[in-house]
């Protein structure tokens, strides 16, 4: 009896860490996720390698490189990835699952004040200083991210390419991204040197040093390694985690239903989030303003703003999106019942494929390392997102800035054109501030946030907005 008691006692890992102790701290990084994706790496960074060591320098940059060739969030696919290391399939769901709940439980509870006090007099003067702030963010995020990949001509004229696309025809983002990878291939092969410019990720730490003592150290082999059987296994149930509540919906409400129409559309969304949310977020707003009218042009803005003054990833907002679209349209349920659904829903497509990626692709990731090829496309999809985000960024600022916007198509040519005696001046004096205090001053982005929603308020009482 007591043989057969040890034998089928849980065998705790090598490297000895509690699954309890990581709980607590996968807590801790979740609750800690503020500033976008470059903040929450660097305060997984801080507990993991610094504070904890956990996990060598070299084999967190070595994750976040992987990271970084997925679609979808990279903050919360590294946390999946380092939590996969240390207590395999639940470690990573169980790091990969809090990093989202903070966000999650924070939007929706945002989302349901937003529909229901939005005509609020300071709910409105709230968010119409968040919004010039959230401007400014998205301008500051594009000149960070152009300053890293456009080091040459070729991808410069990539970048530009990419803005003329969106912004005046209209090309598809998931089509500008699979064009660019397709080029950086390609001219990884023929000119190596001008296309392979994402030598690293960017930097989290100086230094490290602690690499020999970590418990998962450069040399630790992966929980788990590569065979077709497992990757079958994986490949299967989660494809059915992820299709699988949009196929019952079909069945039970039909296929025009609005929740199988955010569900396909999100999970569009999810598999083409190269570079960060950024990029996508032009796509989304475009798409949930003009075609299924689940937003007005100024409401990506709000719930923009909400993403970036709660933890978690920054593509949360698209549950905000998917509430508000259910919230207008709830069919037979109220529209309470309706938004927290869509909620529900878009959060579940939005992030089950980062599961996927991950422990899918995790057993394979060191055949990766080093191929130039990736890294050549990588750096093409990176020069084309500026672009995406330059459009993104005038996208909002013109929304933002100006009352009324006349829209021309002429040949294939899309203008968007303001009309100036529309311009608002407040919204001006907000944005610079905020857009000075982010590049000039270097104020952390909630204080920046912050200080803007003060202001909102300020014009809201001396001059109702």
């Amino acid at each position: 009896m007591g043989k057969r008691i040890e034998e089928t006692a849980p065998v705790p890992p090598e490297h000895g860490i509690p699954f309890g102790e990581a709980l607590r701290v996968w807590v801790r990084v979740a609750l800690y996720s503020f500033g976008g994706p470059a903040g929450q790496m660097a305060v997984m960074h801080r507990i993991l390698v610094e504070e904890k060591r956990w996990i060598s320098e070299n084999r967190f940059l070595h994750a976040l490189n992987y990271t970084m060739l997925l679609p979808g969030p990279e903050a919360q696919q590294l946390a999946t990835y380092v939590g996969w290391l240390l207590h395999r399939t639940r470690g990573g769901l169980l790091a990969g699952t809090l990093f989202v709940l903070p966000g999650f439980v924070s939007i929706l509870l945002l989302s349901l004040l937003y529909a229901r006090f939005q005509e609020m007099s300071l709910m409105q003067g709230f968010f119409f200083g968040l919004k010039p702030a959230v401007m400014a963010i998205v301008v500051e995020a594009m000149i960070r991210i152009g300053r890293r990949a456009l080091q040459n001509r070729v991808m410069i004229t990539l970048a530009a390419a990419a803005f003329v696309a969106i912004f005046f025809f209209e090309v598809p983002f998931p089509l500008i991204i699979l064009a660019a990878g397709a080029i950086g291939f390609v001219g990884g092969h023929l000119r190596e040197e001008q296309f392979s410019v994402l030598k690293k990720p960017l930097a989290v730490s100086e230094g490290g040093g602690q690499s020999s003592r970590a418990a998962i150290s450069d040399t630790t082999p992966l929980p788990a390694p590569p065979s077709a059987g497992r990757s079958l296994r994986i490949l299967l149930v989660w494809l059915a985690l992820w299709f699988g509540p949009l196929v019952a919906l079909a069945s039970i409400l039909g296929t025009d239903h609005l929740f199988v129409t955010q569900g396909l559309f999100f999970s569009k969304a999810a598999v083409v989030t190269f570079g960060g949310a950024y990029a996508v977020l032009a796509y989304i707003a475009q798409e949930a303003v003009n075609t299924f009218h689940w937003l007005l042009p100024g409401e990506m803005l709000d719930g923009l703003a909400m993403a970036e003054t709660t933890p978690g990833p920054l593509i949360q907002v698209v549950q905000f999106v998917g509430f508000m679209g259910a919230y207008r349209f709830p069919d037979s349920l109220s529209p309470i019942t309706a938004g927290v659904i869509a909620s529900i829903l878009t959060t579940w497509v939005t992030f089950i494929p980062s599961f996927l990626w991950i422990f899918l692709g995790a057993p394979y990731v060191e055949r990766l390392r080093g191929n130039k090829k990736l890294t050549a496309a990588l750096s093409a999809i990176t020069a084309a997102v500026t672009g995406v985000i330059l459009n993104l960024a005038l996208w909002f600022s013109l929304h933002t800035l100006f009352g009324r916007l006349d829209e021309f198509h002429w040949f294939g040519l899309h203008l968007l054109v303001p009309v100036w005696t529309t311009w608002d001046a407040p919204a001006m004096l907000i944005a610079v501030a905020a857009f000075v205090a982010l590049l000039r001053f270097r104020l952390g982005m909630l204080t920046v946030l912050a200080s803007s929603a003060a202001g909102g308020l300020l014009f809201q009482l001396l001059l109702p907005v």
